[in-house]
C-alpha cells in the first residue's frame, strides 16, 4: 500500500470538502493560519492555480466574495483540531510524501478517481463533491443568500441558478455515489451533509 493510502490526510481532506463545498484550489491552498480552532472557523483567502509553464502558485481568490470566513461543522472542526496537533506543515492538507509542500490539486483529483475505482463506484468530477454539498444544503433549508456566502458566490441568484436545475433523480444518484464513497472509504455510516449540524455556515467577522 502506498504512503498516500496510509496517510489519514485523505480522510480528513474529503470529509472537509463534503462539509464545506470548497473549490479544489481553495481546499488545497488552506494553511493552518486560516483555521481558528477556538472559534471553529476557516478563512478562505487564497486559491491554487497554475502559471505558464505549469508552476503551481497560491494567489488571491477569484472575486471579493471568494474571500470569506465560514463556521465549520463541529465534526469538521474537531477533525482539524486533532490533525493540527500532529502536523509539522504550514499547510492543512499537504503533499502526503512531502509535508513541507502544498497539496497539488491534480494529486487530489487522481486520489478521488483512484478511490472510486477501488470501491467500484461510478466516476465523479471533484466539482461533484461541491455540487452535492450545495444541493443538499439547499434541500436541508439553508437559504440561497447564506449558501452563496459559504460557497463564495457574488450573487445568491447565481447559486440558485447553478444548484437548483438538477432533477430529483440526478440529486439522488449523486447522493448515492457520494454516500457510498463515504461509507466504503471514510467509514462513515451517514454522509456528513445529511445532518444539518454537519453543514458549514457563513461566519460574521
Amino acid at each position: 500500500m502506498e504512503a498516500t493510502d496510509r496517510d489519514p490526510i485523505w480522510r480528513d481532506f474529503f470529509y472537509t470538502e463534503l462539509t464545506t463545498g470548497l473549490r479544489l484550489g481553495e481546499i488545497c491552498g488552506l494553511m493552518w493560519s486560516d483555521f481558528d480552532g477556538r472559534k471553529g472557523t476557516l478563512s478562505i483567502s487564497r486559491t491554487l492555480r497554475k502559471e505558464k509553464g505549469g508552476r503551481l502558485v497560491a494567489g488571491d481568490t477569484k472575486t471579493y466574495a471568494g474571500t470569506r470566513t465560514i463556521l465549520l461543522p463541529t465534526s469538521t472542526a474537531e477533525r482539524l483540531r486533532l490533525r493540527k496537533k500532529t502536523s509539522y506543515s504550514p499547510w492543512i492538507f499537504h503533499d502526503p510524501l512531502r509535508p513541507e509542500t502544498l497539496l497539488n490539486p491534480g494529486t487530489a483529483y487522481r486520489q478521488l478517481k483512484k478511490v472510486l475505482q477501488e470501491t467500484g463506484l461510478p466516476e465523479l468530477r471533484f466539482h461533484d463533491l461541491r455540487h452535492t454539498f450545495a444541493t443538499h444544503a439547499l434541500a436541508s433549508g439553508v437559504d440561497a443568500k447564506t449558501l452563496s456566502g459559504i460557497l463564495g458566490h457574488t450573487k445568491a441568484s447565481f447559486t440558485l441558478d447553478t444548484y437548483t436545475h438538477t432533477t430529483g433523480d440526478m440529486q439522488r444518484r449523486a447522493a448515492e455515489i457520494v454516500g457510498g464513497f463515504l461509507t466504503d472509504y471514510l467509514g462513515e455510516e451517514m454522509a456528513p451533509w445529511q445532518n444539518a449540524e454537519n453543514t458549514a455556515t457563513a461566519a460574521s467577522v
